[in-house]
């Protein structure tokens, strides 16, 4: 009976670790530096504290933190600007890790401001 217990409810407890894994991916460090740059763009009061953390929450549960990683760095060489920086302005896999961001930012502003 325990294994046919086991056997069932397994697969659920792995999918679950899977998602809580997936979740927190993100370092703390860079989820204090979305936290941080969100406080100093939208206003420093703990209700930004608490929008800003649920905001960079919604995105984790969203965008691996590969693909928000990537995406930032696109981001960034792209205000860098200059001759090499071109393939980042036109590459359309760097288009579409931006789109992705782009996505989950606008789901954690509908789900927390």
């Amino acid at each position: 009976m325990r294994a046919l217990l086991l056997a069932v409810f397994l697969p659920f407890a792995a999918n679950a670790q899977d998602t809580a894994q997936r979740f927190n991916d993100y370092p703390t460090a860079a989820r204090a530096d979305y936290v941080f740059a969100c406080m100093q763009t939208n206003g420093r009061s703990r209700e930004m504290l608490q929008k800003c953390a649920c905001s960079i929450d919604e995105i984790a549960a969203i965008l691996p933190y590969e693909g928000y990683l990537q995406a930032e760095t696109v981001l960034s060489m792209r205000r860098t600007g200059g001759e090499r920086m071109a393939v980042f302005n036109s590459a359309v896999a760097a288009e579409d890790l931006v789109k992705a961001l782009r996505r989950a930012q606008a789901e954690a502003e509908l789900v927390c401001f």
